[in-house]
């Protein structure tokens, strides 16, 4: 279904922060996009999504293809025409509005009110706490009430892709473990693509078919989740089972392999 093909990000002409970074999305597949802070991960989201515009950047390099067809020279409102929704890290949301008034911000492009309305009944079968709560004022959430919302609101739409960024920030464990169990029961009953940025390894291994592991730019491994969560190097900086002292960066967890495995 997505295809990133070797792409090149650029902020303001001469920021280089994508570096050849190429991934796929199959049609009804969970796949997650690992790596620490300022690796480039939320910048491949914008530039699938459109929103690198309003930040001064740009594909110079590389193509990107959803069904088909070339969409990263579109413009955000056309890639959200096509059917792939982005939920920007943070928990972006109108805290001035309601939590139905929330959702219905999410089905502009739904002229159909009877599917509005099954939409909205589907959202609060997958998420029950929000049907309580649809008259309330959403800036007046908890984190994890608004994160529910944030992903209710992307599924108004019936989208065929949802990017998540960072849906775990901030959350309690348990909050973090319903909401993951959510959107694999999503992605299982409707069959919709989810690409997961996410720090989390752990818990975004779990649910995922396949992952990429990015730092500084570039993917720097990628496989399937039952493989990568195996992975030595993996399993040491993403998910703390460290067994050689203190935490490196990637590269150089796989310098140190490289050479252990030389002077052995």
């Amino acid at each position: 279904m997505l295809k990133v093909n070797n792409i090149e990000v650029v902020y303001s002409k001469v920021i280089l922060v994508l570096r050849g970074v190429s991934l796929e999305v199959g049609d009804g597949k969970i796949v997650c996009l690992l790596g620490a802070n300022g690796a480039g991960k939320s910048t491949t989201l914008k530039a699938i999504s459109g929103l690198l515009g309003v930040e001064l950047g740009e594909v110079t390099h590389g193509n990107i293809e959803f069904d088909g067809q070339r969409i990263d020279k579109m413009g955000p409102q056309d890639v959200a025409h096509l059917g792939i929704r982005q939920v920007i890290e943070g928990r972006r949301l109108y805290g001035h509005l309601t939590v139905e008034d929330n959702l219905m911000m999410g089905a502009y492009l739904n002229r159909d009110r009877g599917n509005v309305r099954r939409r909205f009944q589907q959202v609060y079968d997958y998420f029950p706490k929000l049907a309580q709560m649809r008259k309330r004022v959403s800036g007046y959430l908890s984190g994890g009430e608004q994160q529910m919302l944030v992903i209710g609101r992307s599924l108004m739409a019936h989208p065929k892709l949802v990017m998540l960024d960072e849906p775990s920030l901030g959350l309690a464990p348990l909050v973090v473990k319903d909401i993951f169990d959510i959107v694999k029961k999503i992605n299982e009953e409707e069959k919709i693509s989810v690409l997961l940025v996410e720090q989390n390894a752990k818990i975004a291994l779990s649910i995922s078919e396949y992952a990429y592991v990015m730092e500084n730019g570039r993917i720097v491994l990628d496989g399937p989740a039952d493989k990568i969560v195996e992975n030595e190097d993996v399993r040491e900086f993403y998910l703390g089972l460290s067994s050689v002292g203190a935490r490196k960066n990637f590269r150089e967890l796989k310098h140190y392999r490289r050479r252990k495995r030389w002077l052995g």
